[in-house]
């Protein structure tokens, strides 16, 4: 499977259930949409079966929802697939990908303390970038962020 569209349809057979979209971007860039509780399983086909890359994961807050987008490259194909899954806020929790890479440790941590999307499974959900003081349940990325520091100078880059 050396083509980008042999992959694609590799992956869409493999997972005919729990791909519900598939976005090609560009000749060189696919988006597909999955259900959260296939994450594992699709990520360790890409990674282990493929030969894909992980690169990085990227959390979105949509108001209603949050979205988490998986990157990985396939470099023989040139050609980047972001794995997107859609967590409802009032469940903000998915499968760590740690069991299958450790590249996802640090990210997850990130997302988990900049977001609250909890990463079931993860073995060290804690603490990596805010400082000490910054208080529980305060998740300074989402659109609903107040700051609750009357001292704090935060321009969010204004």
């Amino acid at each position: 499977m050396r083509t980008h569209q042999e992959l694609l349809k590799a992956l869409c057979e493999r997972f005919p259930n729990v791909i519900t979209g598939v976005h090609e971007k560009s000749a060189k860039r696919v988006y597909v949409q999955i259900k959260a509780d296939a994450i594992v399983r699709a990520a360790e086909f890409l990674f282990k079966d493929i030969g894909a890359r992980f690169n990085i994961a990227t959390g979105v807050d949509g108001r209603n929802h949050m979205e988490i987008l998986y990157h990985f490259t396939v470099e023989d194909i040139d050609l980047v697939i972001s794995l997107r899954v859609t967590l409802p806020k009032t469940k903000l929790e998915i499968d760590s990908l740690t069991s299958v890479f450790t590249a996802a440790h640090w990210i997850e941590r990130e997302i988990h303390e900049l977001l609250g999307i909890y990463f079931v499974g993860h073995p060290q959900l804690e603490r990596l970038l805010l400082p000490e003081d910054w208080p529980q349940g305060v998740y300074p990325l989402r659109k609903d962020y107040e700051e609750w520091d009357a001292n704090a100078i935060r321009d969010r880059g204004a």
